[in-house]
């Protein structure tokens, strides 16, 4: 499984969203700090889980990097987070 399916594995499986799209930004990143040759170092994530809810903007972040402490140990270098509770 590459990347992409791992993070939407680990973020269905542990906040359930009603909504999640994630886009692989990395050829916009070739030849930037952390970029790759072969890819999957840069993201964009929007998701909308009920769990985001009474939770500010940071705490959501936070929540989401700890689910993926893993992949960003293993290359994964920037991802930009639209976090929202269901209904937002």
């Amino acid at each position: 499984m590459n990347r992409a399916g791992r993070i939407t594995s680990i973020l269905t499986r542990e906040l359930k969203p009603a909504r999640l799209e994630l886009q692989d930004n990395s050829e916009k990143h070739a030849g930037h700090g952390g970029a790759r040759p072969e890819g999957e170092t840069h993201y964009a994530l929007l998701i909308e889980s009920a769990q985001f809810a009474g939770k500010n903007r940071v705490q959501r972040h936070r929540i989401i990097h700890a689910l993926l402490e893993g992949e960003f140990k293993t290359g994964l270098h920037a991802l930009a987070i639209q976090a929202l509770a269901t209904g937002e």
